[in-house]
């Protein structure tokens, strides 16, 4: 099926728009600290099957804890294939918006498809950097994150970036599992930290096996920390160093 020349055209748009090189000088660009933990490769688009991630209600229980309505603007970060985008289009309606975003550009290119396919004339398609969700100020009730936290390099710089995204009375919703970041989870007080050293705070949460993980849910808070104001979180670098005995002096001859 052909997609409509409108349809290619805000595609391109935005796909142009997110390659654009950032017109900072290396000197003048902000400096975010590196965190202080292991970052888990990309891993598959394919979590599992969307009829066995039905079959538990993932996404009917998580939109239902982030409390999605029509007329919604909700941005799904890592859309990957779109197991949360088309669910989303659904939920918010033709009145709504939902905005996908990846850095894969091969995962874009199937989902713009698959959109054009189950005709979803609310969602657009974005992509993304590394450390930068190339997200328009001011305009998402909810900013989608399920199973992907774990996967971002830089995710100070990446969150700071993010957090002016955030309509008044926005939040970020993210899911992931309670295990080690280089093992596709984030350990819950560690995902927290690094929220609030970046201009969040927690307001639920929620352990949830039926979505293989748990789930936590965040909003802005007034003023965003400047990036030399973030303190790096300790993480669990810093907590296998704590753990290891101390090295013997070496006894001079």
């Amino acid at each position: 099926m052909r997609l409509p020349a409108a349809f290619l055209l805000s595609l391109a748009v935005s796909l142009t728009a997110c390659e654009q090189v950032n017109n900072l000088a290396p000197a003048d660009r902000p400096v975010f600290p590196s965190p202080d933990r292991p970052v888990s490769d990309l891993g598959s688009n394919q979590f599992s099957t969307e009829d066995q991630r039905d079959s538990r209600g993932e996404a009917r229980t998580v939109m239902d804890l982030a409390e999605i309505s029509e007329g919604m603007t909700v941005a799904d970060i890592g859309a990957g294939n779109g197991y949360y985008t088309v669910r989303l289009a659904a939920r918010v309606g033709s009145g709504g918006r939902v905005l996908a975003q990846d850095i894969d550009r091969d995962a874009l290119d199937r989902l713009a498809r698959r959109v054009e396919r189950e005709r979803f004339d609310n969602v657009s398609i974005r992509l993304g950097e590394y450390a930068d969700p190339k997200l328009p100020n001011d305009s998402f009730d909810r900013i989608f994150m399920v199973h992907m936290y774990h996967e971002i390099e830089e995710p100070y710089e990446f969150l700071w970036r993010m957090w002016p995204a955030l309509s008044e009375g926005g939040q970020v919703v993210v899911v992931d599992i309670d295990r080690p970041t280089d093992q596709h989870g984030i350990d819950p007080l560690l995902l927290s930290c690094e929220f609030k050293a970046t201009g969040y705070e927690l307001v639920a949460f929620k352990d949830a096996p039926e979505l293989s993980g748990y789930y936590a849910q965040f909003k802005a808070t007034a003023t965003r920390p400047e990036p030399d104001e973030i303190e790096t979180c300790r993480g669990e670098r810093a907590a296998l160093d704590a753990k290891r005995p101390p090295r013997p002096h070496k006894q001079k001859a």
